[in-house]
C-alpha cells in the first residue's frame, strides 16, 4: 500500500499563501486521480481539490480560482498551492487518491498525519 506524506503547513495571515506538498512511497502514475482533502474542526473531512491523470483538475467551489494542484509523477509528489487564503481555510489537509485507497473510506490507515494550515491574523 502506498503511503502518502503531507508537508508545508503552517500559519498564515489572511491573504496570504501557502503551497502544500505530498510524497508518495511509490509510483502514482498510474492511478487516474490524486486530490487534496481537509477537514477543518468538527466538520467532516471534503475533498477540495483533484488532479486527473488526462491533465483536468477539479476543485471545490470553495477554493476554485484560488488553490491549484499540480501533480508530478516523475518525482511521485503532488502539491497544492494556496493563495488568498481565508479563515475558513484552516483545516488539516490531507492527500489521497480520489476516491481513497482505503475502499474509498474518507477515514482509515491509508490517510496520513496530514499537515495542519491556520489562517490567523
Amino acid at each position: 500500500q502506498v503511503q502518502l506524506v503531507e508537508s508545508g503547513g503552517g500559519l498564515v495571515q489572511p491573504g496570504g499563501s501557502l503551497r502544500l506538498s505530498c510524497a508518495a512511497s511509490r509510483s502514482i502514475s498510474s492511478i487516474n486521480a490524486m486530490g487534496w482533502y481537509r477537514q477543518a474542526p468538527g466538520k467532516q473531512r471534503e475533498l477540495v481539490a483533484a488532479f486527473i491523470s488526462s491533465g483536468s483538475t477539479n476543485y471545490a467551489d470553495s477554493v476554485k480560482g484560488r488553490f491549484t494542484i499540480s501533480r508530478d509523477n516523475a518525482k511521485n509528489t503532488f502539491d497544492l498551492q494556496m493563495n488568498s487564503l481565508k479563515v475558513e481555510d484552516t483545516a488539516v489537509y490531507y492527500c489521497n487518491a480520489v476516491p481513497p485507497f482505503c475502499s474509498g473510506s474518507y477515514y482509515g490507515p491509508c490517510w496520513g498525519q496530514g499537515t495542519q494550515v491556520t489562517v490567523s491574523s
